[in-house]
């Protein structure tokens, strides 16, 4: 089996077919190669939809984990129920952090989005992550090459250093065109808030509506030198 221990460099050969840009093919050597010890990690963004919906034609009963920072959108959390009524058979986990926002406040003073975003992102997002994990061979990623610069070398696999895992990326070659084709002809549901100029969705304190469909990601921590939450930076 291949794990954070036993990488290497050498990349597996997936065939990359006009219909799924290689996605199908690397979902089913991952729930082949992993079965249940594998989860998605979801943002129930865009691309996380069309992964869910991918995911669901390979191993019905996966298991997806929600990082609940407790300072989501409403229309996010929405979402995620109205996922829930259509997949059933899905895993679908909410995880939240250790502590509430009102300890954190305690501990390192309101706001902390606002005054040290990294440390809030390594609470409500990084720590709880690294729970999630634990035990795990591997999981899923819905990042896509076009999405930034940091994101432009990823591959379908790849050994993450941050959480000792191995990170799997099936959508590496969707274009944002490819994605919304999907979800229309396929008519699923996702974040209202896409239609509202929002590409990428995170918590509703660092999320703003993106100032430039040149950079999908420009609405996040808009005005910080800060452009990840740190769960794909090693």
């Amino acid at each position: 089996m291949l794990t954070y221990h036993t990488w290497q460099d050498s990349l597996i050969d997936f065939e990359v077919d006009e219909t799924y840009k290689g996605a199908l093919n690397v979902l089913h050597w991952t729930y082949d190669h992993y079965g249940d010890d594998v989860i998605y990690a979801c943002s129930f963004g865009i691309e996380g939809i069309v992964l869910i919906d991918l995911i669901s034609k390979v191993k019905p009963d996966a298991n997806i984990v929600f990082l609940d920072t407790d300072v989501h959108f409403k229309e996010t959390y929405e979402t995620i129920e109205r996922v829930k009524e259509k997949y059933p058979q899905l895993n679908i986990e909410l995880k939240r952090p250790s502590i509430s926002l009102e300890e954190q406040a305690k501990l390192y003073g309101d706001e902390l989005w606002k005054t040290n975003p990294n440390k809030c992102c390594e609470i409500r997002k990084i720590i709880p992550l690294h729970e999630t994990l634990t035990g795990a061979k591997a999981w899923i990623s819905g990042l896509r090459r076009e999405q930034s610069e940091t994101r432009k070398h990823v591959e379908f696999i790849n050994k993450d250093n941050k959480f000792q895992s191995i990170k799997i990326c099936p959508l590496i070659h969707w274009t944002w065109k490819d994605v919304w084709r999907y979800v229309s002809k396929h008519q699923l549901t996702y974040n209202p808030l896409h239609d509202q100029g929002y590409p990428s969705i995170g918590c509703a304190h660092c999320t703003k509506p993106a100032y430039t469909m040149d950079d999908l990601r420009s609405g996040r921590w808009a005005g910080l030198n800060k452009t990840e939450c740190g769960l794909h930076v090693d």
